[in-house]
């Protein structure tokens, strides 16, 4: 159970970061403020803007503050991640009340889990990875961190990912598929093989993408 401080910041204000936001104010947690490199045009949620985490003396480093990961880049949300930690400060998970996950599954820090979103028996979900709207993690599956999980994707059982990987919405993979690090794969796609690290992927049956 996570004790939640009355100063917690949200990394990012743009799309994905509303859809987190609105996760976390239907589980009773208020926002204090945003931090992104510029202060934004738009406030929709009348957010207080707190300044970038590059400043020099970035206020936030020094109180009893905790982070909410809501950046849909994958490289820049780990980072930013690595960084908070490195600060010796907590990166809150986010799950959305709507979402079913098994209490026999491993959720780590950092993580964002979306509406409708189900992660079955035994499944482990790293740091700072996203489970997007609606998508299915099967039993005994393992999603590395940095990863993001596109909305209505589905990893069959004992499906492997790796680190920084991107899985496109409504992408299959086939139950015991192995997927490296640093893959990208297509909306839509059906991956039945295993997929080495750095490739990109799309289609039915999946093929990589040749640059």
């Amino acid at each position: 159970m996570q004790e939640i401080s009355n100063h917690i910041y949200l990394m990012g204000y743009s799309g994905h970061a509303y859809v987190v936001l609105e996760s976390a104010q239907r589980l009773g947690i208020k926002i204090y403020g945003y931090v992104d490199r510029y202060r934004n045009t738009t406030n929709p949620y009348n957010l207080i803007y707190s300044g970038s985490e590059h400043e020099e003396k970035f206020e936030a480093w020094e109180e009893n503050s905790q982070f909410i990961l809501a950046v849909g880049d994958n490289e820049l949300r780990r980072k930013i991640g690595l960084l908070i930690r490195s600060k010796r400060k907590e990166c809150l998970t986010i799950i959305d009340p709507s979402a079913i996950i098994s209490p026999s599954a491993s959720i780590s820090s950092g993580i964002y889990i979306s509406a409708g979103a189900v992660i079955n028996a035994q499944a482990d979900i790293g740091e700072d990875v996203i489970i997007n709207t609606s998508a299915v993690v099967e039993h005994e599956c393992k999603v590395g961190a940095g990863s993001h999980i596109a909305p209505g994707a589905t990893l069959l059982g004992n499906v492997e990912i790796g680190e920084n990987v991107f899985i496109g919405a409504k992408a299959v993979l086939k139950q015991g598929v192995k997927v490296g690090d640093n893959v990208i794969i297509g909306a839509g796609s059906v991956v039945i093989d295993s997929i080495d690290s750095n490739l990109k992927i799309v289609g039915n049956p999946a093929k990589r993408i040749l640059e």
